[in-house]
C-alpha cells in the first residue's frame, strides 16, 4: 500500500501524526506498506532568525499575547507527550525549512527518507536545533546514513528545489488546506493529527479496496 503524506518540519501536529499513523500500522500489524513524504511549507517566506524564540515568532506573526501562545505550546506539548515525544519549544529555533526538505529528496533517492524525517523532526522540535543551518543538516544527514558527498552537494546547491515546488503544487491541485495530510492508494484521505484509531479505519479501508 502507498501512502502520500504531506507534511512541514515546522509542524507540530505533522510529528505528532506520524507518530499516531506508525501506532496504527503497528496496531494492525500492516505489511508492506510504503510511505513517501511529500513537501510542504507553512510559511515559504519565514526569515531563519536564532535570536528570537518560536513562542515570540508566533506571538508577533499572529498578532497574539504571550499567554495565549503559552497555552497552545502547552496543548499541544501535552499531546506530543501523549504520544512519546518531547517537545521544547523553549529552545526550538525559527527557521525556513526548504533545504530541509530538498534533503528529504536525497534521502527518498537513497532509501532513507523515513530515518531522514525522523531525525529532522526531533532536531527541530525536541533538541532545538537549526534545520536550515548547512552543518547542522550535513551532521543530520550523516546520521541518517546519507551519503556524505551527495548530501553535502545537495545542501551547497540549490538541488530538488523544483522536487519541492512539485509536491507543494500537487498538494493544491488536490485540494490541500492544511498539513499533516494523507493518502492512501491515490484516492483514500485523512487531514490531520488523528488518533490513532481513526488512522486505523483509513487504512484499513485502503486495504479493503486495494
Amino acid at each position: 500500500m502507498k501512502i502520500e503524506v504531506w507534511s512541514d518540519i515546522r509542524c507540530p501536529f505533522c510529528y505528532i501524526g506520524k507518530r499516531r499513523l506508525e501506532k496504527a500500522i503497528e496496531a494492525l500489524g500492516a505489511e508492506n506498506i510504503d510511505v513517501e513524504y511529500k513537501s510542504f511549507l507553512l510559511d515559504p517566506s519565514i526569515k531563519t532568525d536564532e535570536t528570537i524564540d518560536a513562542k515570540e515568532h508566533l506571538a508577533h506573526s499572529k498578532g497574539i499575547s504571550d499567554d495565549e501562545v503559552t497555552k497552545m505550546f502547552g496543548h499541544v506539548t501535552e499531546m506530543a507527550s501523549g504520544e512519546g515525544l518531547k517537545f521544547n519549544f523553549d529552545s526550538s529555533i525559527v527557521a525556513n525549512s526548504i533545504n530541509a526538505h530538498r534533503l528529504l529528496h536525497l534521502a527518498k533517492q537513497e532509501g532513507k527518507q523515513a530515518e531522514m524525517k525522523e531525525i529532522l523532526l526531533k532536531a527541530h522540535f525536541e533538541d532545538g536545533k537549526n534545520i536550515d543551518d548547512a552543518p547542522t543538516l550535513k551532521a543530520l544527514a550523516e546520521m541518517a546514513g546519507l551519503s556524505k558527498d551527495k548530501s553535502t552537494e545537495v545542501i551547497e546547491s540549490d538541488a530538488f528545489t523544483e522536487e519541492v515546488k512539485n509536491d507543494i503544487q500537487q498538494a493544491r491541485d488536490i485540494g490541500v488546506q492544511g498539513v499533516p495530510f494523507f493518502v492512501a492508494e491515490g484516492k483514500y484521505a485523512v487531514s490531520g493529527a488523528q488518533s490513532v484509531d481513526v488512522f486505523k479505519g483509513f487504512l484499513e479501508k485502503a486495504q479493503e479496496e486495494a
